[in-house]
């Protein structure tokens, strides 16, 4: 009677958190919501996993005198995995997400290939269909896994160099081939092992170790302006290993999340291609992370710097501003003063919003949570397709620390690495000012021909630091 109780209430619970998982993920969906959103799938997660502590009252005889060591492991994994996650959570700084998010996702997919590895190595796994999903959630797992700390390691400045060799993509080729043989194999000696498995416990570890170096491998050669669209890659396929792995232990709660993630990392990663106009196919298979080698079009004219002062006094008396924020605004922690000069020109009658590039930064979605982390009320916040066309009619756009998101030749020069990306159209407004530390190039490896129009100015310096200055300009004038 009590086993029947435990299995009920858990089924009730699984059922109740799918649905928080369900609407948190819809919530999430708009800026204005999305913290909420992450508040109640968060609560939906952790009743599915404290829930899951009922399962003791259905375990066999043979594994009850385990149960205690085995709960009190839990109960320390839950209590350090998450003591940490709050203590790194807290601590990382908003330039540190990218790497943060890349690392987290990589746990989960390291999750999903250790449930595998644990049901393969147990030798409970040998109705076939169950067998199948086991080995595919573990070969995606292990690849998210490991692909997902090479990530991290690009984006923290570990490994700054792409690692870039002939034949290395017949390479990745054959060591998937490989791996995929070995699953088969693993299919066919586990399928006529009949309970005794000891003999292919190495096939099981070579298994995992060539999907773990496949990970490894297809990361490496990658730049970080590919950054985005990888971390949005990972992000699906440590859904799908969570998803399989649910289907795998029959729980209903893991498959929904997974299948929810999985989707929503594939929808993610459309979205990033089509920003970088690319296709998935060619994001995937194609020369993915190699250099270009167009280096587009000799730019005529010359650089026009001029003092962070004169931009912001020339911003005071515009009627309308567009701010586009980049990664080097959130290198320079500069969001709370960009905020609060935003709010003085506001004070003054300009008409102030934000543009925000599907790629800018080194994650998706990044400038919408650095402004919002800054206060940045929602409805000032405007995507590319919804702001592009008033750049005609803008008096004066302020781009800070962005470059190939509003470089012009990817619409007018066909020999660029960059044509056919869709950019900001801030070329087309009256007047352009630019903030950068120097005269660096963006992560296309190019020249921005947007720096050497006749209506841009370069503003040199840390963006805090500019932003002060303009904020001294502003509230000097009488």
């Amino acid at each position: 009677m009590l086993i029947m109780t435990s299995q009920w209430l858990i089924g009730m619970v699984y059922l109740g958190a799918a649905f928080l998982l369900i609407f948190g993920l819809w919530r999430m969906s708009s800026p204005v919501t999305a913290a909420g959103g992450i508040h109640v799938a968060g609560w939906g997660m952790l009743a599915a996993v404290l829930v899951s502590f009922l399962y003791v009252f259905s375990v066999s005889e043979a594994a009850r005198p385990q149960l205690p060591v085995n709960v009190s492991l839990a109960l320390v994994a839950l209590l350090l995995g998450g003591g940490m996650a709050w203590w790194s959570g807290r601590k990382a700084a908003m330039t540190a997400m990218p790497q943060m998010v890349a690392i987290y996702n990589g746990m989960g997919g390291g999750a999903a290939a250790a449930i595998a590895a644990m049901e393969l190595f147990g030798s409970r796994v040998f109705d076939l269909s169950t067998l199948a999903g086991t080995l595919f959630g573990a070969l995606i797992g292990a690849i998210s896994l490991s692909g997902s700390l090479i990530a991290w390691a690009k984006l923290d400045g570990r490994l700054n160099k792409p690692l870039r060799m002939k034949g290395l993509q017949l390479i990745n080729a054959l060591l998937m081939l490989v791996t995929l043989s070995v699953g088969a194999w693993l299919m066919v000696v586990m399928q006529d092992a009949g309970g005794s498995l000891s003999h292919v416990l190495w096939l099981i570890g070579v298994f995992f170790g060539c999907a773990l170096l496949f990970g490894v491998l297809m990361t490496l050669p990658i730049g970080g302006a590919d950054m985005p669209v990888v971390i949005s890659i990972y992000n699906a396929f440590t859904g799908l290993a969570v998803g399989l792995e649910g289907f795998v232990l029959q729980v209903p709660a893991l498959m929904i999340a997974g299948m929810l993630v999985g989707a929503a990392g594939v929808l993610l990663t459309l979205l990033m291609a089509k920003a970088m106009n690319r296709t998935v196919v060619h994001v995937l298979f194609a020369r993915f992370g190699d250099q270009p080698t167009r280096k587009g079009a000799v730019i005529e004219g010359e650089l026009k710097p001029t003092a962070a002062s004169d931009a912001g006094v020339a911003m005071r008396y515009a009627n309308k501003v567009i701010i586009v924020p980049g990664y080097g605004l959130a290198v320079a922690q500069g969001q709370q003063k960009l905020y609060e000069f935003v709010k003085l020109l506001q004070a003054h009658g300009v008409l102030v919003r934000f543009a925000v590039h599907p790629v800018a930064g080194r994650m998706p979605g990044q400038m919408d949570v650095l402004l919002a982390e800054a206060g940045v009320p929602y409805d000032l916040i405007f995507q590319l397709e919804d702001i592009n066309t008033d750049f005609p009619d803008t008096d004066v756009v302020l781009v800070i620390g962005a470059n190939d998101v509003v470089n012009p030749a990817a619409r007018s020069d066909k020999s660029s690495p960059i044509y056919g990306m869709p950019i900001l159209d801030v070329d087309k407004a009256h007047h352009v000012y630019v903030v950068k530390r120097g005269e660096g190039k963006g992560y296309a490896g190019i020249q921005n021909q947007l720096f050497y129009g006749e209506n841009c100015n370069m503003v040199y310096g840390d963006a805090q630091a500019v932003l002060v200055k303009m904020i001294e300009a502003v509230r000097g004038l009488a």
